[in-house]
């Protein structure tokens, strides 16, 4: 019986230049998570650099991060995320017009209300979808309220505790899955300056849910190795501006 001819192996694709940079950045020590937050984009797109020939916008950004990187010696998230900032512009359709995003946009209206949230996936790459919202309501001088989801173990207080969101007469909300979503933050206590929270997200290099969970940890609401879930963020106009 003649030998079963040989299947020949598919030829591996070429990297398109986005996946090598992001190759590069890799190779000097950051996660895709990292590269991420450079570009301020989910950790998702930075995958789809390699799966799905995405990145093309974000080639000239990444030249310059890894310039600044392996020239500059700068290591520091934030400032190379403001690198990236500077080179990072929006699609333009066949007429020049900036292409529309899809998903769904951020909106405050002229009221000052707002509402945005976030699920795991985002939550895990710093909600960066929530921090235009947090910038604009700052910016208007708007009051912010939050809801979060933890294991219930995460808690440092029982459900329903005076010491845990004093004056919030929005039920607990218990989960299935041994989680609970509690309020902080209302129309009717006040809520907290939007100004003060963008000041802390600043401070997070642009990670809301860092800046939440720090917020959370410090007035010993949850534990330290707690893990936030879900998080929504909802803005409103103060009375007393309108």
């Amino acid at each position: 019986m003649p030998p079963r001819p040989r299947r020949r192996r598919a030829p591996q694709r070429q990297l398109n230049e986005a996946a090598q940079l992001a190759d590069r950045l890799q190779q000097a020590g950051y996660t895709k998570r990292d590269i991420a937050r450079i570009i301020n984009r989910d950790p998702s797109l930075v995958s789809q650099f390699y799966t799905r020939n995405k990145g093309a916008a974000f080639v000239t950004a990444l030249r310059e991060v890894l310039a600044a990187v392996e020239t500059g010696g700068i290591t520091d998230l934030p400032e190379l995320a403001a690198i990236a900032a500077r080179h990072t512009h929006r699609r333009t359709t066949a007429s020049g017009a900036r292409a529309r995003v899809r998903g769904k946009a951020v909106l405050i209206t002229p009221t000052g209300s707002g509402t945005g949230r976030v699920g795991a996936q985002a939550i895990a790459s710093g909600s960066a979808r929530l921090r235009p919202l947090i910038a604009e309501a700052a910016r208007l001088g708007l009051r912010l309220a939050f809801t979060v989801r933890l294991a219930k173990t995460a808690y440092v207080h029982p459900s329903g505790s005076r010491a845990d969101s004093p004056g919030i007469r929005r039920e607990v909300t218990q989960r299935a899955d041994h989680t609970e979503e509690r309020s902080y933050g209302s129309a009717q206590t006040g809520g907290f300056d939007a100004a003060d929270f963008a000041r802390r997200v600043d401070a997070a290099g642009g990670d809301v849910t860092a800046a939440i969970h720090k917020w959370l940890v410090e007035t010993e609401r949850i534990h330290t190795d707690a893990q936030i879930v879900h998080l929504e963020i909802r803005t409103w106009r103060p009375t007393s501006s309108r």
